[in-house]
């Protein structure tokens, strides 16, 4: 047993050695990616640690923080019934706009992917503008205004239906967000899928038809997709952070706060003990659960992802 331990930090500290042997070598590289690497810690890393200690804390900011250990965890999950709301509704809307928005993604890129090159590129525009454009919250309110003059409305009276609340009434509250959230979900992920399919080798495909592939939905799952798992990672990255920060779509809507808390979300609910209530400590804990089931469900779509092709 001893013999063993001895071997194998002997081990560790020549694999240090080497590691650090060639960190040397490598130094200018680092001095390349050391401002980022700054710039990461500050605006990314520290944050998130602080977060989490001031989690442990009763902290209003006029007051030191006090450390209360786990009391605004237990507050948050058998005392907080709007968070319970909050929760739930945010992951009905990560749970639908998330697969249904990749899958879409995925799907407009690669119908795209054949187009002719000019017009490839307008398409591409096209399908990424929505969520870059600042505009489209007006034009969705427009929509589903709660008057007689909101163009849904307006086709049901056309139609003899009696009006409806679309942005006031529980009842269609969510249904609304999650249609304008997808609508406005190509986004990042939609362009890496698009740089995805252009970099496969073309190559691959002839070889592949040679070898027996018969249709594009076999090229597609044998070729496509495996040669894509880079881009695929990243857009359910993108696509999981994004589902799980909706706060901008449903607060413009439907207002803050909702009817009833109907389309409130763990974001919105942050938003209010940080910004309006100043219960910082609370918050963070708030902070703590989002980015744990974010962490959480990365990593099951990335188990996922890397079973595809094999």
């Amino acid at each position: 047993m001893g013999k063993t331990l001895a071997l194998y930090f002997r081990k560790k500290k020549r694999e240090r050695q080497i590691a650090w042997k060639k960190a040397k070598m490598s130094k200018n590289c680092y001095l390349f990616i050391l401002p980022y690497a700054i710039l990461f810690t500050m605006f990314y890393i520290v944050p998130i640690g602080m977060s989490l200690v001031l989690s442990f804390t009763y902290y209003n900011v006029l007051e030191p923080p006090k450390f209360i250990g786990m009391q605004n965890y237990v507050n948050l999950i058998l005392a907080d019934d709007v968070f319970l709301t909050a929760f739930k509704n945010t992951f009905v809307l990560a749970g639908i706009t998330g697969p249904v928005g990749y899958l879409a993604s995925f799907l407009f890129a690669w119908l795209i992917n054949e187009l002719p090159r000019y017009l490839r590129a307008v398409a591409i525009v096209c399908f990424y503008a929505p969520s870059i454009a600042g505009s489209a919250y007006t034009i969705w309110q427009m929509i589903f205004s709660n008057d007689a003059y909101g163009w849904m409305n307006s086709i049901l009276q056309w139609l003899g239906m009696e009006p409806k609340l679309w942005l006031s009434n529980p009842q269609y509250m969510l249904t609304v967000v999650i249609i304008v959230t997808l609508w406005m979900s190509l986004g990042t992920g939609f362009l890496a899928f698009v740089a995805g399919l252009q970099g496969v080798d073309r190559a691959q495909y002839e070889a592949a038809y040679v070898d027996g592939i018969k249709n594009r939905w076999q090229e597609l799952w044998y070729i496509t997709l495996p040669s894509m798992k880079p881009m695929l990672l990243f857009g359910a990255i993108n696509t999981i952070a994004s589902s799980f920060n909706v706060a901008d779509v449903p607060e413009f809507l439907c207002g803050f706060p909702s009817t009833d808390y109907a389309v409130h979300t763990v974001v919105s609910h942050l938003k209010d003990y940080g910004n309006t209530k100043f219960e910082m400590g609370y918050a963070s804990a708030i902070a703590t659960v989002l980015f744990l089931a974010m962490i959480l469900c990365n990593k099951l779509v990335q188990a996922i992802i890397r079973r595809v092709g094999k």
